[in-house]
């Protein structure tokens, strides 16, 4: 009886499998997962063996089929290549962009000796011991949500993780993976940064770091699966299929039987839906409460609002070349809200409460639900409306004209941020770039809780988070206006 290897080959367009043969030389080579070279329309293209089946499981005579050409490399493990199967299915996608998410950037012809720290299973991860026992609970059973602060560094719960076993971490960007792996190796475990240390994950390790398609790395003995910020939009693949690492990690941890945590200041409906439908708790750790003050601006007060978005508060704090200042206006992309000429009211939709826009004299209507009605305020009664719109370009004149010091406009091209200047200014991208501040400053941020999208508080109040990160610990604290 013949062995086949049922595989998924490495080119666009094709997710049929194919079988081959496997010669007898590469029997003891060819397992789940690995990377082979097999001849396809006269060509010799890399695969992925997605199953070992026997001859009479093939749907082609074994005697037509051709061989396997050479095994290239260690690929995703087992469990992954099952996962794989089921994100095929859930986001109706061939199987190949998750494949290359799951493999080695490079060649590896074998694996090293697993490298785990010791592990003190009795050990104290906090001063608090009910935390201690609602952290090690989590593990013990099928996980949950914790929600804790903005800064956190989480090392009470990825000290009580590792003292079941290895475990996975997913953070929203390469940056933050990078320092949560120093903070992890400060902490004395042995950690591997995805994909880059592809080699040590699969070997051993205590923790494996990385950004979201660390979710489909293949990590021995895994014990648990930690998803960091899971409401940040950065653990959702931008291009199709558009999978979310922390529904990937969900179901990955229910394939293999073990926990997996949500962590989050701000823990979304999902994950509290999740909790929910498995039975799980959402955990509050030490520093949930741990948030810079915030403080909400009512522009309609002030006499500038016609005109500018610098309100007196902010020209204050600009004026202090004490203060490190981050100001952040998101007008990429964004609906252009109207607001009420006499009575400086946003207007709104009355059957979805999001921001209306006026695409002519005679109307407003609204970008989430379509519904349309006269130009009337709801609050007055006025039939006058004025558009509130303004660029990032004159807001940084603005602001530099009101601060008396140099504002710099963080831009996604942007290569440097300059050394002696304390001002900023961009969209939320800013946030993303700058490692600290005294104060985070969000521009009409109406402009994010009414968008024209079904999750725009959810979003708006990621968005305040981010801003937390920034200042939390600092005495002035957070401004939103």
């Amino acid at each position: 009886m013949s062995l086949l290897a049922r595989v998924v080959v490495d080119v666009t367009g094709v997710d049929k499998p194919f079988d081959y043969l496997i010669p007898d030389a590469l029997r003891s080579d060819v397992v789940v997962g690995s990377r082979v070279r097999v001849s396809l329309h006269r060509r010799e293209v890399s695969a992925w063996v997605m199953a070992i089946v026997e001859d009479v499981d093939s749907d082609v005579d074994a005697k037509r089929l051709l061989p396997i050409i050479k095994v290239t490399s260690i690929g995703p493990s087992p469990d992954v290549v099952a996962l794989v199967e089921w994100a095929a299915v859930r986001w109706v996608s061939r199987r190949r962009p998750f494949f290359v998410s799951a493999s080695p950037p490079k060649r590896v012809p074998r694996l090293v000796a697993s490298r785990y720290g010791a592990r003190n299973r009795n050990a104290s991860t906090t001063d608090n011991a009910l935390e201690n026992e609602a952290l090690d609970a989590l593990f013990r059973a099928v996980g949950g949500v914790v929600q804790c602060g903005p800064a956190s560094t989480h090392s009470a719960l990825l000290a009580a993780a590792t003292r079941h076993g290895p475990t996975l971490v997913v953070v929203p960007t390469v940056v933050r993976a990078r320092r949560l792996a120093a903070h992890c190796r400060q902490l004395g475990l042995t950690t591997a940064v995805y994909p880059d240390d592809w080699v040590a994950a699969a070997s051993g390790v205590d923790v494996v770091v990385g950004a979201r398609s660390t979710v489909w790395a293949s990590v021995a003995q895994l014990a648990s699966i930690i998803v960091i910020d899971e409401h940040d939009d950065t653990l959702q693949e931008e291009r199709a299929p558009t999978w979310h690492a922390r529904d990937v990690a969900i179901e990955r941890a229910r394939q293999s039987g073990i926990a997996c945590v949500l962590v989050s200041p701000v823990p979304t409906l999902s994950a509290r839906q999740w909790a929910h439908s498995v039975g799980a708790d959402v955990v509050q750790a030490h520093d949930a409460t741990d948030w810079p003050t915030i403080r909400v601006i009512d522009r309609n007060i002030d006499e500038r609002w016609a005109s500018s978005l610098v309100t007196s508060e902010l020209i204050e704090l600009l004026r202090d070349h004490t203060k490190r200042v981050v100001c952040v206006l998101n007008v990429k992309g964004r609906a252009r809200a109207v607001a009420c000429d006499a009575c400086r009211t946003v207007a709104r939709c009355e059957a979805c409460g999001a921001a209306v826009q006026q695409p002519d004299e005679h109307g407003l209507s609204c970008p989430r639900c379509a519904a349309t009605r006269p130009v009337v305020c709801l609050a007055c009664g006025s039939q006058k409306m004025r558009s509130i719109r303004i660029g990032i370009s004159r807001l940084r004149d603005e602001l530099e004209a009101a601060a008396g010091r140099p504002v710099q406009e963080i831009k996604p091209t942007t290569s440097a941020i300059e050394p002696h200047t304390s001002v900023f200014v961009g969209t939320e991208a800013v946030l993303h770039r700058i490692d600290r501040a005294d104060v985070v400053v969000f521009l009409d941020i109406d402009a994010e809780l009414l968008a024209p999208r079904f999750r725009a508080s959810e979003q708006a109040l990621s968005l305040v988070a981010h801003g937390a990160r920034l200042v939390t610990g600092s005495s002035t604290g957070g401004s939103t206006g």
